[in-house]
């Protein structure tokens, strides 16, 4: 009851007309930070958060989080027009989101990515709103090993769920692994892999590679197949929305899913793209159609977003509540609010009281004008499928090169681009999933981080990854994922074995008879 009158007491802070004025603002800056390939969340709230420092604290962070909303919104528009990741979180939503976008149903998986990522941010808002203290606690318990045992079941979820090709899986996985590994040992201050090139200390950026994989490696698919937009002539309306809406509700499960799964990933943090990835993969396993996922299924669209939304928006709790940033975006939000003189942790929801409960209910009120701002914007996005191919594929090239170019300002990235994106074709013609690379690619070095820290302390061995009940259980889930693939062929062994020496009996009982 108190958490309801708090809020109340929020939303009489944020419904002044100078705030929902910086709102608006947030939310059209997001949207436009979101649909450009290499900015996201984290950079387009850095680059914004001078702006900020005149306002008052309240009305300043509600600028800066619709920022992040209006770019976790916007992040899915590239992704399912041209398979060009606008937010590292939306790499999962490429896989059936573009293919219902060359199917001509753009305006369908847009507003089912919209509505996803609406349900998702706004459990993670009744989260913080309810289970602040509880979470809090729940969050203290991570260590090294716990934060290994999660992305380990990241990673076994990935191997555990693809049932035609898990060998390629793993191949495409070790590659990411590989490229995770170049650049400066965050734990000895070695050099790996830099082949004496100065610009590859800080290793190869994740949106480098993603921009050339997908953006430049489509483009060089499309070309293959003739410079054309197979959806062309999808149609975008009120009619298409609210027929998407219709089918929503028989993804009640995988809505309820990917939120559990969201939520627990921002507040553990394992961060907003590992959500995603989880997400997807949980609802290709769970779900009947899961052999249609990757060729346009909508369910494949739903689940990734809503536990990408989920995850970034619980990441603020223990923020708010710990003064530990649970995402990139956390951190520099975190660093706004030291600036204004604010110290988060305990303390805050207690001295600050107008300011974190004004926050919350900004939240909400941002959740629902980010929908319809999107929602609205969701034609206009869906008509540039009609404008002939080869008028945009410049246009896009060029605006990879620039998302490329503006991740660190080096021409090296605008060449790893290039390199990517032919590395990307090719492994598209050899049918190998990109998913696990990219995965790879992003928490490969966190998770080695993790490991070796997990390994310093005095006689730990390989049981610390079961030395209390939490990080067993995620372990021992996570083991079990990774040799499913493997199950049916054991069955398979058995039955055989067993069909053997059934007819070996056969064969003995007809011999002595025969004598």
């Amino acid at each position: 009851m108190d958490e309801l009158n708090s809020l109340l007491h929020g939303f009489a802070t944020v419904l002044s007309w100078y705030n929902i004025w910086m709102m608006m603002i947030g939310l059209v800056l997001g949207v436009i930070i979101g649909v450009l390939p290499g900015l996201g969340g984290p950079n387009g709230v850095a680059i914004l958060l001078p702006l900020t420092f005149t306002m008052p604290p309240t009305s300043a962070i509600i600028m800066l989080s619709c920022i992040y909303w209006g770019s976790l919104f916007a992040g899915a528009i590239t992704s399912i027009l041209f398979n060009i990741p606008g937010e590292t979180s939306s790499v999962a939503t490429t896989f059936d989101g573009y293919p219902l976008a060359q199917q001509g149903k753009a305006g369908n998986a847009l507003t089912a990515s919209f509505t996803g990522s609406f349900f998702g941010a706004l459990s993670g808002v009744l989260l913080i709103t309810f289970l602040a203290p509880l979470v809090s606690r729940f969050a203290l318990q991570f260590g090294p090993p716990e934060f290994f045992a999660v992305f380990l079941l990241t990673f076994c979820s990935f191997v555990g769920t693809d049932k035609k090709t898990p060998f390629k899986t793993i191949i495409s996985m070790m590659l990411g692994f590989g490229l995770a590994a170049i650049g400066m040992d965050t734990i000895s201050g070695g050099l790996r892999m830099t082949f004496g090139l100065s610009e590859l200390l800080r290793g190869i950026d994740f949106l480098v590679v993603v921009i050339g994989l997908f953006g430049i490696g489509e483009i060089l698919v499309s070309m293959e197949e003739g410079l054309k937009f197979e959806g062309k002539n999808g149609k975008m309306n009120l009619k298409v929305v609210l027929q998407t809406w219709r089918e929503m509700p028989k993804y009640w499960m995988t809505l309820i899913r990917s939120t559990l799964v969201g939520c627990w990933m921002g507040v553990t943090p394992g961060g907003a793209t590992a959500a995603s990835f989880m997400g997807y993969g949980l609802a290709q396993r769970f779900s009947r159609n899961g052999h249609k996922f990757g060729k346009g299924e909508l369910e494949g669209v739903i689940a990734p977003e809503t536990a990408a939304h989920a995850s970034g928006t619980s990441a603020l709790l223990p923020m708010l509540a710990l003064g530990i940033p649970g995402s990139a975006t956390a951190a520099v939000l975190l660093g706004g609010l030291m600036i204004w003189g604010l110290q988060p942790g305990p303390l805050l929801f207690v001295e600050q009281k107008e300011f974190v409960w004004g926050l919350i209910a900004s939240m909400y009120l941002g959740n629902f004008a980010g929908m319809i701002l999107v929602l609205s914007t969701v034609p206009l996005f869906a008509a540039i499928l009609r404008i002939p191919f080869a008028i945009v594929a410049p246009i896009i090239i060029v605006v990879c090169a620039i998302g490329a170019y503006s991740v660190h300002n080096a021409m090296l990235d605008v060449w790893l681009m290039l390199l990517f994106g032919v590395i990307g074709y090719v492994l598209k013609k050899l049918s190998y999933p990109l998913a696990p690379m990219i995965l790879a690619l992003v928490l490969g070095d966190r998770m080695e981080d993790a490991f070796r820290q997990a390994m310093l302390g005095p006689g730990t061995g390989l049981h610390v990854f079961w030395s209390n009940g939490l990080v067993g259980t995620i372990t021992t889930l996570a083991l079990i994922m990774l040799f499913w693939p493997l199950v049916p062929y054991a069955l398979r062994l058995l039955r055989g074995a067993g069909n053997g020496r059934n007819g070996n009996h056969g064969g003995n009982a007809s011999s002595e008879a025969a004598k």
